[in-house]
């Protein structure tokens, strides 16, 4: 259902259920008035009688002759609307109006107001009592002609209101649709938007409803850029860096392809052989990298002492090629609950970047403390440490400190930070003081995974 179809409907049955509610509250007054004014009328009418009788203006041998009669309403359709009775205390009927029923209005018991059938039909009485006389006087009108009355009254308001509703519903669609072009305009701009157009709306005057929209849209566009922007970096940064180990590679082959002598030849292969460790380790990051960024959510127990001696034994190689030590001891017991790909992913590239910043010889030690909801794990080498200028940016993709000892790719620690970003927890560097660097990697103990 369209918004302005869902407005008009809303509109229509709130315009609709307000009429209703008035037609039943002017019914209900109409109703309360018209009993009010008729039983006052009635009262006075029958005092009226009954005075008259006491100053013999209507003589009581009339009465007996069945003369008794009021002056009727000439008003077409409520002529004779009410009728008058004169009964001795007896119980004998004196005289009647002209039109009143012959069998009596009430019972000779009721004083007051009161109501009774007769004839078949409802009628409201009022009887007064003149001892001096000996007569009981009686006036009363039907309650259908009440009914017609009130019923009269609001045929008169229904009418006109049927006949302007139809167009109070063409003035509210018209009402709608006006209200609603604000909206509209914004749809036509974007749909006559290019796909790669990304700038933002245009600020000008707009409604208060639409300024959060076209903030909110705004937003979006830039984030969209952002992305656009980052990926087609990201791109370029992977094809230059894939480019310059596979020219070395080219290179040293043609080199052994060529040399003379088996030192030449064996150099040369050793270099290819670094280039390939170097290319294998920046396409298995690049993949690292796209797997942490969309990897859903599915949180486990992570066993971290395990998962640590495991990521140990897949560096073996790399750490035994520097005689490097990795002392996961601090992790005995360690817990938590998260998705154990993303665990993995930044404690691996943690521990290799460690191993490759440690001088031969060294000890890379893994420790792990929980304290107030979360899982601090710290890994600490002896390397020379992250310079304090450079930590701002140590963790953007591709980026590589000035002076580093060692060929990297610049993906590592930015694989831990959007890791423990999905993990809900955050990667912190502290500046080194010379005698190596820790990184420690803050995790909620029972964090939900972030979807972003």
């Amino acid at each position: 259902m369209s918004l302005r179809l869902r407005l008009f409907l809303l509109l229509t049955a709130a315009t609709g259920l307000m009429w209703l509610s008035a037609v039943l509250w002017i019914n209900h007054s109409t109703r309360a008035e018209v009993e009010k004014v008729l039983d006052a009328r009635l009262r006075e009418a029958a005092t009226m009688v009954s005075s008259l009788m006491a100053d013999r203006r209507i003589d009581a041998a009339t009465a007996l002759d069945g003369q008794l009669s009021l002056p009727a309403s000439g008003e077409a359709g409520y002529s004779r609307q009410l009728s008058c009775q004169v009964w001795s205390l007896e119980g004998g009927l004196l005289g009647r109006s002209d039109g009143a029923p012959e069998a009596q209005l009430t019972s000779a018991a009721a004083l007051g107001f009161s109501e009774a059938m007769v004839d078949g039909a409802l009628w409201r009485v009022y009887t007064t009592v003149n001892p001096d006389l000996g007569v009981r006087v009686m006036v009363g009108d039907a309650i259908e002609v009440r009914d017609r009355l009130v019923r009269d009254v609001m045929t008169g308001f229904a009418v006109p209101a049927a006949v302007i509703l139809p167009f109070l519903a063409v003035l509210i669609w018209l009402s709608v649709a006006r209200g609603l072009e604000p909206l509209d305009r914004l749809a036509r701009g974007l749909r006559a938007r290019p796909p790669q157009d990304l700038s933002p709306l245009p600020e000008g005057p707009a409604p208060r409803e639409i300024r959060p929209v076209r903030r909110a849209l705004n937003r979006l566009f830039a984030e969209v850029e952002a992305a656009r922007t980052a990926e087609r970096d990201f791109v370029a940064f992977a094809a230059h860096e894939l480019k310059t180990p596979l020219a070395g590679l080219r290179m040293q082959a043609q080199i052994a392809r060529i040399a003379e002598d088996d030192a030449t030849r064996r150099h040369a292969l050793r270099t290819i052989e670094r280039s390939v460790d170097r290319t294998d380790r920046m396409v298995r990051q690049l993949l690292d990298l796209a797997a942490v960024e969309r990897q859903a959510p599915a949180a486990a127990p992570v066993d971290l002492h395990a998962l640590v001696r495991d990521i140990a034994q897949d560096l073996d190689s790399a750490a035994a090629a520097r005689r490097v030590r990795i002392d996961a001891s601090g992790t005995q017991g360690a817990t938590l609950q998260a998705t154990p790909f993303l665990v993995h992913a930044a404690l691996r590239n943690l521990l290799e970047n460690a191993v490759i910043a440690s001088p031969e010889g060294g000890t890379v030690q893994v420790s792990a403390m929980a304290e107030d909801g979360t899982l601090t794990i710290s890994v600490t080498d002896a390397g020379p440490g992250i310079a304090p200028a450079q930590a701002g940016r140590i963790t953007e993709r591709f980026y590589r400190a000035p002076g580093a000892l060692h060929d990297g790719s610049g993906l590592g620690l930015a694989i831990v930070a959007s890791a423990a970003q999905r993990l809900g927890g955050r990667l912190d560097l502290p500046a080194a003081d010379g005698a190596g660097q820790t990184a420690r990697l803050v995790l909620p103990l029972r964090g939900e995974v972030a979807d972003g």
